[in-house]
């Protein structure tokens, strides 16, 4: 399994937990709170002390960052079953409440989703808003399942702003799939 050819720079953390025990049938992005550089959200990963980490950094210029390689599990959802099955994606985003995202730090995300989808052998990307239904729906073997940390920490991440936008989000990245 080979990460992103998108990325632009690396910055591995120690945090995480190995090779994943589920194959990779989940995205689920995030909202870093702070306009930040690339370098910036992988270093806030980059010490033993932070305890958790991300796959992919999304700066607020767009460039994409490795923190944790694809094939290993990440501690970022809350969620040690979502991380085994989840790539998870830290997006630059304001500081309050909505979180909002530069178009850039949206545009890349698009992208990012997208190449994970390929690279993974996914042709579809499902978002289903309603968490029990989500977390119950079976992921067929050409899918990939959009996951919130929300849904299994009581924090408000990714913000209402993309919140709002994860069907967009699938409708652009299926549409990158051809679907």
């Amino acid at each position: 399994m080979k990460s992103s050819k998108l990325v632009s720079y690396t910055g591995l953390s120690p945090n995480h937990s190995g090779r994943r025990t589920h194959a990779i049938d989940r995205i689920t992005p995030h909202a870093v709170v702070g306009q930040l550089s690339v370098e910036r959200i992988c270093g806030c990963f980059a010490g033993k002390d932070s305890q958790a980490s991300c796959n992919y950094a999304i700066g607020a210029d767009g460039r994409i960052g490795l923190c944790v390689d694809e094939a290993n599990r990440s501690w970022c959802s809350s969620s040690r079953d979502n991380d085994q099955r989840s790539v998870t994606i830290e997006c630059a985003s304001d500081l309050t409440e909505p979180y909002a995202m530069k178009p850039e730090v949206y545009a890349a995300l698009v992208n990012l989703c997208a190449d994970i989808c390929k690279r993974n052998g996914k042709k579809r990307l499902v978002w289903i808003a309603e968490r029990d239904k989500a977390l119950r729906y079976e992921v067929k073997s050409d899918e990939m399942l959009l996951t919130v940390h929300r849904w299994f920490a009581n924090k408000s991440c990714p913000g209402n702003w993309l919140m709002e936008r994860l069907g967009s989000l699938a409708d652009e990245v299926n549409g990158k799939l051809g679907v």
